[in-house]
C-alpha cells in the first residue's frame, strides 16, 4: 500500500466514500456538493439578471448567446478533466495514494496549459463564430465585447475547476463548496460595482466574473498547497505522469467527445432557436438557466454517485455501488416533482428576474412547462451515467449522447419548429432525453460497466511476467 504519510484521521477528513451507511455517505457528500453547484450556476445567473434589467434586453441576449459558444470551446478540457477525477477516486478508494498526487499534478498542468491555448483561440475567432451561429445582428456587438473579455480568463477557470474536480473525487465537497461561495458572492458584488457603479456595460459583467474566478483560484491553490499533503503542486510536486495521465484520458475521452458533441448540439439548437427571433433568444437563454439551477438537486446526483461508485469499485465494493444507485434513483425522482411543481407555480415569477418583458416571459414559461415534464426522466438518466462515469464507462454515455442528440435531438427540432413553431424545440428536448434513458437503463441493466474499473486492470498487470 502506498500510504506516502497519509493517515487514517487525514484520510477520514478527506471523505472515505467506501464505509458507513450508503444514504448517509451519499447524502453528507452530496449536500455540500449541491449547494456548490447551484453557486457555480449563480455565476452565469447573476450576470444574465443585472444584465437584463440594467443593460437591456439585447444584452442579455448576448450573455446567453456566449454561455453556449463558451461550453463548446472548454468542453474539452472539462471532459478530460472528468476522467482524470475517476482515476483520482478510483486509487483514493484503493488507497494509492502516490498515484492520486501524480495524476493530480498531470492534470493540473494540462489544464493549465489548455486553458491559455482556449483563451487565446477564442478571442481571435470571437467575431467570426457568433456569425457562424445565425446570432441576430443587432446581438453580435455586445456578444463580442463580453464573450472576449470572458474567455481571456478562461485558464483561471479550468485551473480551479481542475482543483474542485479533484477535491470531490477523493471524498472532499465541503471545502469545493466554500470556494465557489467566495467566487459567487464576489461577482454579485463586482457585478454591481462595475456595471452599475462604474458604469461600464457589459463588458463590466465579464470583467467581474473573471477577477472573481482569478481571487477563487488562488484560495483553492492556497489550500491544496498549504492544508492538503495528498494534492499539494508546489513546484517540486509539478510532475506530469503521461501514464496516469494516459489512464484518465482513455476514460476522459469518451467524455470530452460527448461534452463536445452536446456543445456543439446546444449551438445547433442555438441557431434554430435564433431563427425565431431576439425575444426567442433572450427567453431560451434565461429559462435555460432557471432549468440548469432548479435541477442542480437532480444533477448532483450524477456527481456525487461518479465519486462514490469511483472509490467503492476502487476497493471492489460492488453491492454498495448497486445500493446507491438505488437510492439516489429514490431521491432523484423526489426533487424532479418539487422542481416541476416550483416552475408550475412559480414560473412566470422566475422569468421575471431576468426582465419584465411580456413576450419573453411568456416564451420562457411555456419552455419551462415542457421541459420540466421530463425532470424524472432526465434525473434518472443523469443518475445512472454518474454510475457508470465512476466505474471509468464512458464510452457508452458517449454513444448515447451523440444519438440522442445529433440523430433524435436536432433533427426532430428542426422537423417540429416547422410543425409547432418554436414550441416543437422544447418537445424536442425532452422527447431525446427520453430515448437517452431507455437505452442507458437497457444497458445499466446488462452489467457490462462492472468490468470497467482502472484497479483491477492494474492488478492483473502487475501478475503478467
Amino acid at each position: 500500500m502506498e500510504n506516502q504519510n497519509w493517515t487514517s484521521s487525514e484520510e477520514t477528513r478527506t471523505g472515505d466514500l467506501t464505509k458507513g451507511p450508503v444514504w448517509r455517505v451519499i447524502v453528507r457528500f452530496a449536500v455540500p456538493l449541491l449547494i456548490g453547484n447551484i453557486l457555480q450556476q449563480l455565476y452565469n445567473i447573476t450576470d444574465s439578471i443585472i444584465v437584463g434589467q440594467f443593460l437591456g434586453k439585447e444584452a442579455l441576449a448576448a450573455v446567453s448567446a456566449s454561455f453556449f459558444i463558451y461550453y463548446f470551446i472548454i468542453s474539452l478540457v472539462i471532459g478530460i478533466g472528468s476522467g482524470v477525477s475517476v482515476v483520482v477516486s478510483q486509487y483514493f478508494g484503493a488507497r494509492q495514494y502516490k498515484k492520486v498526487q501524480r495524476a493530480f499534478s498531470s492534470f493540473f498542468i494540462f489544464m493549465l496549459v489548455s486553458g491559455i491555448m482556449l483563451s487565446i483561440i477564442g478571442i481571435i475567432f470571437a467575431e467570426p463564430i457568433f456569425r457562424l451561429t445565425n446570432t441576430p445582428e443587432e446581438v453580435i456587438p455586445e456578444a463580442v465585447k463580453y464573450f472576449k473579455i470572458y474567455i481571456g480568463g478562461t485558464f483561471l477557470f479550468v485551473t480551479f475547476n481542475s482543483i474542485v474536480s479533484i477535491l470531490r473525487g477523493i471524498g472532499e465537497s465541503n471545502r469545493p463548496m466554500i470556494f465557489i461561495l467566495i467566487s459567487t458572492l464576489l461577482n454579485v458584488v463586482l457585478d454591481i460595482l462595475f456595471i452599475v457603479g462604474f458604469g461600464w456595460g457589459i463588458e463590466g459583467a465579464a470583467r467581474a466574473t473573471v477577477a472573481a474566478q482569478g481571487i477563487a483560484m488562488c484560495i483553492a491553490l492556497f489550500y491544496i498547497n498549504d492544508r492538503h499533503p495528498l494534492l499539494s503542486i508546489k513546484k517540486q510536486d509539478l510532475v506530469f505522469d503521461a501514464k496516469l495521465f494516459k489512464q484518465g484520458l482513455k476514460i476522459g475521452l469518451p467524455t470530452s467527445v460527448q461534452q463536445c458533441a452536446i456543445s456543439l448540439g446546444l449551438i445547433a439548437l442555438l441557431g434554430i432557436v435564433n431563427s425565431f427571433g431576439t425575444d426567442t433568444l433572450t427567453a431560451y437563454g434565461a429559462a435555460g438557466k432557471i432549468d440548469t439551477i432548479i435541477t442542480q438537486a437532480i444533477l448532483t446526483l450524477s456527481g456525487a454517485l461518479s465519486a462514490f461508485c469511483g472509490q467503492n469499485m476502487g476497493a471492489g465494493k460492488l453491492d454498495r455501488v448497486k445500493a446507491g444507485v438505488r437510492f439516489s434513483m429514490w431521491v432523484s425522482s423526489f426533487f424532479s416533482i418539487i422542481a416541476f411543481a416550483s416552475i408550475f407555480f412559480f414560473g412566470e415569477q422566475m422569468m421575471m428576474a431576468f426582465t419584465h418583458d411580456p413576450t419573453v416571459i411568456a416564451i420562457g414559461k411555456e419552455y419551462l412547462l415542457i421541459v420540466g415534464g421530463f425532470f424524472i426522466i432526465h434525473g434518472a438518466l443523469n443518475v445512472l451515467n454518474g454510475a457508470l462515469r465512476g466505474a471509468g464507462d464512458t464510452l457508452f454515455t458517449m454513444v448515447t449522447s451523440l444519438i440522442s442528440l445529433w440523430i433524435i435531438r436536432i433533427p426532430l427540432a428542426y422537423w417540429l419548429s416547422g410543425e409547432l413553431g418554436k414550441t416543437g424545440i422544447w418537445w424536442a428536448i425532452g422527447l431525446s432525453i427520453s430515448i437517452g434513458m431507455i437505452a442507458t437503463y437497457i444497458y445499466y441493466k446488462a452489467g457490462h460497466w462492472k468490468k470497467r474499473c482502472l484497479i483491477k486492470l492494474e492488478k492483473i498487470e502487475k501478475i503478467k511476467p
